[in-house]
């Protein structure tokens, strides 16, 4: 075949999460709140970063990043998902198959940047307090989030830039309810071993890298804690970390669980159901975990609400 791309599908056909039309009215009422609880629970908690001046620090400017992100990112599966639960025939177009896998793979790699800046940030903090101020100025602190969104902008582009240079002359049924990579390239009449090169280096390479500054921010932070005399001391250190692991364990748990197994037990159903763990249940989770486990959240929470109960 000549060089070029010679795609002549226009549209893909999802075979979605079920086919089952007695399940589909259940998944509908799930997934709409997850969607729900998701997008109040992280617009509510940027609203609430931006509204308390005591909130006004580089861990909750981080937290309201990262806010922000998760809610784009349900909103990137979430709405065709509930629209394709009452249509007979499950597409999407190939152009906005492209833009979802776009927004898809820059807002996951912002989180994992986002997740990795908020663990530096939380070492700079307990390890060289007396520096904090100093190093995480609002200058570092924007450039900081910049950064993580550009990474993810250029890592998108990478794999759409070769995904465009894929031919799809055969079969258009996508075997997911979201335009995933591994499944288009599965379609394409193209040699696709340069993109699974590319998916291969690419994820790797910032995994390994976010992941590895979690962990040595958190090595260094273990021994800081350990070495506080006081209880209440250690205690305060660790409350300010703890929803912060919950949720780098989670977001990484479930990638690492859907990307990270030998092909051989790879299940096209049990990939489904982690997709649906890391696309709407964790941006859902998120605001609810640093909510009930950060005590300055929680204050900020109640005295919005007694203020509403005031003003009513």
């Amino acid at each position: 075949m000549a060089n070029g791309n010679f795609t002549f599908v226009t549209e893909f056909i999802l075979l979605g999460l079920t086919d089952q039309a007695e399940l589909k009215v259940f998944l509908f009422i799930l997934f709409l709140l997850i969607y729900v609880i998701s997008l109040v629970g992280n617009l509510g908690m940027l609203f609430l970063i931006q509204m308390t001046p005591k909130l006004q620090m580089p861990m909750y400017h981080f937290l309201s990043c990262l806010s922000f992100v998760d809610a784009c990112y349900s909103s990137v599966f979430a709405p065709k998902m509930l629209l394709n639960f009452f249509v007979e025939r499950e597409t999407i177009s190939f152009s906005a198959c492209i833009v979802q896998y776009f927004l898809f793979v820059s807002l996951l790699t912002t989180e994992g940047f986002l997740l990795a800046v908020m663990a530096y940030d939380r070492y700079v903090a307990i390890v060289n307090p007396l520096l904090y101020t100093v190093a995480m100025t609002k200058a570092v602190c924007v450039g900081l989030v910049l950064g993580s969104y550009v990474g993810g902008v250029v890592n998108s582009l990478t794999h759409i830039i070769g995904l465009m240079k894929l031919s799809f002359c055969g079969p258009n049924v996508l075997s997911h309810f979201f335009c995933d990579l591994p499944p288009l390239l599965k379609l394409s009449c193209s040699d696709t071993s340069m993109n699974e090169l590319l998916l291969l280096v690419f994820s790797g390479v910032i995994a390994m890298t976010t992941l590895l500054i979690v962990i040595v921010s958190y090595i260094f932070i273990v021994a800081t804690i350990l070495r506080i005399r006081s209880a209440v001391g250690r205690q305060k250190a660790f409350s300010t970390c703890a929803s912060h692991l919950t949720a780098v364990t989670l977001f990484y748990g479930s990638i690492s669980f859907s990307y990270i197994q030998p092909s051989s037990q790879y299940s096209l159903e049990q990939e489904k159901v982690v997709s649906v763990f890391y696309t709407l249940v964790i941006p859902m989770l998120n605001p609810l975990i640093y909510s009930l486990r950060n005590k300055e959240v929680k204050d900020a929470v109640k005295r919005a609400v007694d203020m509403k109960h005031f003003l009513c």
